[in-house]
């Protein structure tokens, strides 16, 4: 499943490396122009090769977190901030999200008590989780096609995260197979995805449920 995810997430993951590139390769134009000046802006020059080295960071990032993802590592538990994890996803399907016409809204709420977690194999959840709300809204025209991701404190103490789509949900007969494996409601689908995420989010202690929402 890690291997589905990078493939869905080849157009995204070109997108995020290629905007820091680009802005690479204006920025060293825009130095060389500044040091061909009599006398040269040293000052702007300096500015532009700063710029450099944060796009080039911002590239090397991304690299970074493809290659974790694509790496079958041992399971590490580590402490970890839930909305971090959150934010590593949206930096690779944001590109997902612009393509299927999806506005991204969050609200993470800061100072979340540390979770103990294998940051890769939540980084793995949460994709699948964001591509399949993607997919239940394809066929939303009437409106707009909203993503929402969330965290919080339950009453008890827990962290939650919640993605939420406003697509065409599943239907009552479904809710309580759509988490068992090799059940699909895809055409193409092999009915693992949500079944590894349950098996990993259980493997962490967490519990893994869908409920449906009010209107869409």
């Amino acid at each position: 499943t890690r291997v589905t995810a990078l493939g869905e997430l080849t157009t995204s993951i070109a997108h995020e490396i290629n905007q820091p590139l680009a802005a690479i390769i204006s920025n060293a134009d825009a130095c060389l122009g500044w040091m061909g000046r009599e006398p040269p802006n040293l000052s702007a020059a300096r500015s532009s090769v700063e710029w450099i080295i944060e796009d080039a960071v911002r590239a090397s990032e991304v690299i970074r977190r493809v290659r974790a993802l694509a790496k079958k590592g041992e399971i590490e538990m580590v402490p970890l901030d839930i909305n971090e994890v959150a934010k590593d996803v949206i930096a690779l399907v944001t590109r997902e999200l612009a393509s299927h016409r999806v506005t991204l809204r969050t609200e993470l709420t800061a100072a979340l008590p540390t979770i103990l977690g294998d940051r890769i194999q939540l980084q793995q959840v949460i994709i699948n989780l964001v591509m399949n709300g993607i997919e239940a809204m394809d066929a939303v025209t009437d409106r707009t096609r909203e993503l929402l991701i969330q965290s919080s404190k339950d009453d008890l103490g827990y962290v939650q995260l919640a993605v939420s789509d406003c697509g065409v949900g599943v239907a009552e007969d479904d809710v309580d197979r759509v988490l068992d494996p090799f059940f699909t409601t895809k055409a193409s689908g092999l009915g693992m995805g949500l079944s590894i995420c349950r098996s990993i989010v259980e493997a962490h202690g967490g519990r893994l449920s869908i409920v449906p929402k009010d209107g869409p």
